[in-house]
């Protein structure tokens, strides 16, 4: 069952990464970078909360969301070096039949950090932000799936490792937002 499970997600992941082409690689490449699209939207979700709860408030959920971020990133390596899959770029029997456009491939991809990351955010902003901004929390999630995507398109994780990232990422959101409702109740609005 495993590994009928397993064939079908190297299927489907051949199949999503070749669907790229030159003409939108890089714009994939800009989108899956951490560097560029992280803080992009870390100082957007920061502006919007000093903006409905004050610098205090910012201040508590900034250590909050790198907690967030420590955690679910770590887990996500937890879980690379216990399971150990390859990442489609370093498959022997594959390699020859991706778009690998990355700039290096890593060693293992079970799950995704990029989609738990990114997800934990949306969830966690988005859940903090909904009174205000009702409509936020699912351009969160869109940009988190678009972020996950990428990480197909550029040929590092197959869909599996990018639905496990996500589902974790979501959950781990939920747990720290209601973690910041304790803290905020606690120390901001007290």
């Amino acid at each position: 069952m495993i590994e009928q499970l397993l064939e079908y997600d190297t299927d489907l992941f051949l199949f999503l990464n070749n669907l790229g082409s030159p003409t939108w690689d890089t714009l994939w490449l800009i989108i899956t970078n951490q560097w560029i699209f992280g803080p992009v939207l870390g100082v957007l979700l920061l502006f919007l909360f000093y903006k409905k709860f004050g610098l205090k408030a910012v201040l508590l959920l900034m250590v909050t969301a790198a907690l967030m971020i420590t955690f679910t990133d770590q887990i996500t390596n937890v879980f690379k070096r216990g399971f150990a899959r390859p990442r489609p770029c370093g498959e022997e029997d594959i390699v020859n039949q991706i778009r690998f456009i990355a700039v290096r491939c890593g060693k293992y991809g079970f799950f995704s950090g990029h989609s738990s990351n990114t997800m934990a955010v949306a969830i966690f902003g988005g859940l903090l932000l909904k009174e205000y901004y009702k409509k936020l929390i699912y351009i969160l999630i869109l940009v988190s799936f678009i972020v996950a995507y990428s990480r197909i398109y550029i040929g590092v994780h197959y869909p599996l490792d990018i639905l496990c990232g996500l589902t974790f990422g979501a959950l781990s959101g939920y747990m720290f937002y209601r973690l910041s409702l304790l803290l905020l109740k606690r120390f901001i609005t007290s």
